[in-house]
């Protein structure tokens, strides 16, 4: 017993490291699950929503103030668009010029008008008059024909030039007309001047020039008038 008891004693101070260690035990690693990918569901198409369409409303409808819808006087033809014209550089000179020439002639046709009284009235009583007095009429006689020329040749001139611009044409071409009706008419006057002298004329031929310098100076002041902004229609 007492052999016994010793053993055990000597079994319970022995050292740690004379009792066979543990081995450790790896514990298993679980093999990785893939997650399952979910199948794609397609979102469902919406089906189109026709638009209501509106009724008709009975009765006009109202457009707001200043609003409306073109009007057709009965032609469904578009108008054809105006064509822009192209002037020279002359043009504005020319016109210029016609300005300053039809501004000048206005004092001239004043001057005439009371020169030619005062022969018409002395020659009419009898009475020659002084040489200065026909000489003055021959000069401003010239110095008209000379404006009026001046006035033709750069009217005509750009009347041309412009003859294709349809606004105003038309009054520009009545403007050119009446100018050369004047022409006309003022050519003739001197012309009949030779028998309306003192010393070659008579009563009736006076009459008839002097008719005739009022008919033709009518009929450039009406061409001269129109042309004036108040008037004037291109």
């Amino acid at each position: 017993m007492f052999l016994t008891f010793a053993f055990i004693s000597a079994l319970a101070v022995a050292p740690s490291d004379t009792l066979p260690a543990s081995v450790p035990v790896a514990a298993p690693t679980p093999a990785p699950v893939a997650a399952p990918t979910p199948a794609p569901v397609a979102a469902p198409t919406p089906a189109p929503v026709a638009a209501p369409t509106p009724a008709p409303l009975a009765g006009p409808i109202e457009q707001p103030v200043g609003i409306g819808a073109p009007a057709f006087d009965g032609d469904t033809t578009p108008r054809r668009r105006r064509k822009a014209v192209e002037v020279s550089d002359a043009y504005a000179l020319r016109l210029k010029i016609h300005y300053i020439a039809s501004y000048a002639t206005l004092p001239i046709f004043a001057a005439q008008a009371v020169v030619g009284q005062q022969l018409y009235v002395a020659e009419q009583a009898g009475n020659r008059p002084s040489q200065v007095m026909r000489g003055t009429h021959d000069v401003i006689a010239v110095a008209l024909d000379g404006l009026f020329a001046v006035n033709t040749v750069t009217g005509a001139w750009n009347w041309w030039e412009t003859r294709k611009s349809e606004e105003g044409r038309t009054w520009r071409t009545l403007h050119s007309a009446l100018m050369l009706i004047a022409d006309g008419g003022f050519a003739y006057t001197t012309y009949l001047g030779q028998g309306a002298r003192y010393t070659r004329g008579s009563n009736a031929g006076r009459n008839l020039h002097k008719n005739w310098a009022i008919g033709s100076a009518s009929v450039a002041l009406a061409s001269y008038v129109m042309m004036w902004k108040p008037f004037r229609r291109d």
